[in-house]
């Protein structure tokens, strides 16, 4: 049954999802991944993808960019879909000097700079945590990464932040957040966590680091951030069929 924002049918979509915000590199890692790979959704250009990997059922979709657009299609998902844990594949700025451009970061957790979860509880500060076993499964698959390209993996804590071209910030306030163990910020991972929660479903972030914060020279180009996630690519796909 079609949605307002997914046009598939019940079947179509892996028990496991791997979603990046972008439609396209959801397309990139589907051919990637999956020879036999379908498309199963295209609504507003939000492509999803359904094939197998060694014979395992895996779906790929498009999330688009911060907490909301990622709370419509991973509610979706779960409720009607019958997926059972997304994982978020996508690129971070790094907050923590311990974190390198290409460096991968396993989110825990998420802070948020948002108010969307505190909508579903009131008066709570609602602790925004990834799936235990999907967290695990993903840290065990960091040490098969081997070789020159192997990216360094970090665990912990990430921030999801509501603005991406903010300036009034205080630069202390990524200092602070640094000295308070937070690796990394990007603008999804808080939401489709506490959605994972609602519905008793699992969903994990595993992250490139693009560029980071104290050091504004250091960047990937738009062609890296297409191409530089195969490390984090490897631990979802691990995490998916844990």
């Amino acid at each position: 049954m079609a949605t307002p924002h997914i046009a598939a049918e019940p079947g179509d979509f892996a028990p496991a999802v791997l979603m990046p915000g972008d439609p396209k590199r959801a397309e990139r890692i589907a051919t990637l991944l999956m020879p036999d790979a379908r498309v199963v959704t295209d609504v507003r250009g939000m492509l999803g993808f359904t094939g197998t990997v060694d014979g395992r059922p895996l779906s790929v979709m498009g999330s688009g960019m911060g907490q909301p657009s990622i709370t419509i299609y991973a509610t979706e998902l779960f409720s009607v879909f019958g997926v059972q844990r997304i994982i978020r594949v996508g690129t971070c700025g790094a907050i923590s000097p311990a974190v390198y451009i290409g460096d991968v970061i396993i989110a825990q957790g998420a802070h948020t700079t948002s108010n969307i979860n505190q909508l579903r509880l009131p008066g709570l500060n609602f602790s925004s945590v990834a799936d235990f076993g999907l967290t695990c499964a993903a840290v065990d698959a960091a040490a098969s990464l081997t070789g020159a390209d192997a990216p360094q993996v970090h665990v912990g804590m990430v921030v999801s932040d509501d603005h991406f071209y903010l300036t009034n910030l205080d630069p202390q306030w990524w200092t602070k957040l640094a000295q308070y163990g937070v690796l990394g910020v990007e603008m999804e991972a808080a939401a489709l966590f506490a959605t994972a929660n609602e519905f008793g479903k699992q969903a994990l972030a595993v992250l490139t680091a693009s560029d980071q914060l104290f050091d504004p020279l250091s960047k990937m180009s738009p062609e890296q951030r297409e191409t530089r996630f195969a490390g984090a690519l490897r631990l979802a796909v691990a995490a998916a069929f844990s």
